[in-house]
């Protein structure tokens, strides 16, 4: 990451040495920052996308069974800004809504559109399946242009802990000085982060600090497709998906609608999927604590 993101870190290293945790665990975490895009609708940052917007997908797609929320230029988001390898080109289109789900099951959908696909407009599906209180958040979904901030992320959970060391993901749980860190994180991020609604990237976050956000969806995405398996033997999703901590975080909303504040959306997805450009084990996990 380079040196102006780390930079931006001095009231956080600041913040955490007065708690006093020791220099060297501040460093260490420091050290475990990621680059992340954070995507504003306001700003002289790049058009690398907008919110909502005509739903315009392959023949050959099924239809989501929830809304568009946004739709990602991917040329426009390089790995160096997001942390991420997403395609060179094309369109990501993040599909999902802030609703509790059970047994598992996934909020959202991603679909990855190459360079040149023939598309067609759909009329969304969920419109004629979902009932008027339903409807009555979507029509707060935004619909506006989203530019491209380079941001920093640092993990604010305190209990697990997964990062880069020596090149290997690791994992910690339960790191000694955790609380202090990611409270000091806490208290300063607002001086650190750029403001804005989408994050591609980096390190996820809501609310409940014990826990990571990425572990847990990717623990879910585990046991509904082992339900699926149960209710549908001899379905063709029988093989193990892959360990939690080798998944990623695609993409995170915080939500500000009416009847859903302070809600979080988190798309992640098996890195080496990412690898290669597969994004139909992308699962999406709605946290809301009201």
């Amino acid at each position: 990451m380079n040196p102006e993101l780390i930079n931006r870190l001095a009231p956080f290293r600041a913040e955490a040495l007065r708690r006093g945790t020791p220099l060297q665990d501040v460093e260490a975490w420091i050290a475990t920052a990621r680059p992340s895009g954070t995507l504003v609708t306001g700003g002289d940052g790049p058009v690398v996308g907008r919110f909502g917007g005509p739903l315009l997908l392959p023949a050959d797609v099924p239809d989501p069974w929830t809304p568009l929320l946004a739709t990602l230029d991917c040329a426009a988001l390089p790995e160096e800004t997001t942390g991420l390898a997403l395609p060179a080109d094309g369109r990501l289109l993040l599909f999902g809504f802030p609703e509790m789900t059970y047994y598992g099951d996934s909020a959202g959908d991603v679909v990855y559109i190459p360079e040149g696909t023939p598309v067609e407009e759909r009329r969304p599906k969920y419109e004629s399946v979902h009932d008027d209180t339903t409807v009555a958040i979507h029509e707060q979904f935004p619909q506006e242009e989203l530019r491209l901030a380079p941001d920093v992320s640092m993990a604010s959970h305190f209990l697990a802990w997964t990062g880069e060391r020596g090149g290997e993901t690791v994992t910690l749980p339960g790191h000694p000085h955790a609380w202090e860190l990611a409270e000091a994180w806490d208290e300063t991020y607002g001086d650190v982060v750029v403001d804005g609604p989408l994050h591609i990237g980096g390190y996820a976050s809501h609310e409940c600090t014990e826990t990571d956000p990425v572990m847990d969806a990717a623990a879910d995405a585990e046991l509904s497709r082992r339900l699926r398996n149960e209710q549908s033997p001899g379905s063709a999703d029988t093989a193990e998906l892959p360990a939690a901590a080798e998944w990623v975080l695609l993409a995170q909303w915080d939500i500000d609608l009416d009847g859903r504040e302070g809600s979080t959306l988190h798309w992640v997805v098996p890195r080496q999927d990412l690898a290669e450009r597969r994004f139909d084990r992308a699962h999406a996990s709605f946290f809301w604590n009201p």
